[in-house]
């Protein structure tokens, strides 16, 4: 692959990931908060690891 193909990839990862997280942090907001938070923080960290991926793939940094 190349990294055009992985940064749309990445992108599109980001993008469903930080979507999937709003909507079920609204749906499960006022039904049990501490769990929203938590889908919340989880999809953040997602995201980060995402980005950071995304960052790497941009700098082309190998092992």
């Amino acid at each position: 692959m190349n990294k055009k193909t992985l940064t749309r990839i990445l992108i599109g990862l980001i993008l469903i990931t930080v979507i999937g997280t709003g909507i079920t942090y609204f749906v499960m907001k006022g039904e049990k908060p501490w769990m929203a938070f938590f889908v919340a923080c989880c999809g953040g960290v997602l995201v980060f690891n995402f980005l950071v991926s995304l960052f790497l793939v941009q700098k082309n940094f190998k092992k």
